[in-house]
């Protein structure tokens, strides 16, 4: 690969990473410039998961208060969360190139139009916890919930913060900030159990997953500092055009 293509890989990533840590959305920004220098549509996305692992570490982190509250959740969550990624994994290395090149346009605009609704559906979760009213007791439609929702981020991904602070705001009854934290876990633990069956899979370009991390880690950083000073909301809306327009070129390309 030549310098100037790993030079905009580490760029890419390091934007991804500035946009997760403030307004989420970064795979549809490294994703396609990944598809754009000529990587084969399974394999990028392979080891855009792979890459992306680390810097969802330092989210979690940031809200490790709120374990204590959520460890039951977690405890009969993170299994099926796991075994969702690894069935993701599982479903997109046997998809062949050619079939998965034909689904990316559908991916990313579902992608995009998940992020362009994120407030309206955490103003719908705000809502929902305001109101008097039980848990949903019942672990089944839960752990399904949350299994589906582990099969799309162990396959693709981008929105999967997205959808699971909506199945979680739909089948929990806790504080915005407590979900956020169970949201953070159980993505984190998605994205680890598809990346580590994807390391042995043969699938992941090493050299640019490696690169990516380091941007991703320091745009996260460095959407930490600056996270008070940036409005998500414009942020989002790059973001979400970025989407659009990405989406609309591969349709075209079809």
């Amino acid at each position: 690969m030549s310098i100037f293509n790993e030079v905009l890989i580490f760029l890419a990533a390091c934007i991804a990473g500035f946009i997760n840590a403030i307004a989420g959305g970064g795979t549809l920004v490294t994703f396609p410039v990944l598809l754009a220098i000529g990587i084969p549509p399974v394999i990028a996305n392979v080891t855009n998961t792979v890459a992306l692992v680390p810097g969802t570490i330092g989210g979690m982190w940031a809200q490790r208060k709120d374990f204590h509250s959520q460890y039951s959740r977690l405890l009969k969550l993170l299994p099926f969360a796991i075994l969702g990624g690894i069935v993701g994994g599982l479903l997109i290395l046997h998809t062949s190139e050619q079939t998965f090149r034909s689904i990316i346009p559908y991916l990313i605009l579902m992608a995009t139009l998940l992020l362009a609704a994120q407030i309206r559906i955490k103003n719908w979760v705000t809502s929902r916890l305001g109101n008097a009213h039980n848990e949903m007791h019942n672990p089944i439609i839960m752990i399904g919930m949350v299994f589906l929702a582990a099969i799309y981020g162990g396959y693709f991904g981008a929105g999967l913060g997205v959808i699971l602070m909506a199945v979680l705001g739909l089948v929990t009854d806790d504080s915005l900030t407590r979900l956020n934290f169970l949201k953070q876990a159980l993505g984190f633990a998605i994205n680890l159990s598809a990346a580590i069956y994807f390391a042995f899979s043969g699938k992941v370009n090493w050299g640019i997953a490696f690169v990516m991390m380091f941007g991703f880690i320091l745009g996260g950083l460095m959407g930490g500092r600056l996270a008070g000073k940036i409005k998500p909301e414009l942020l989002r809306w790059i973001v979400v055009s970025a989407g659009l327009i990405a989406a609309t070129i591969f349709f075209l390309k079809d």
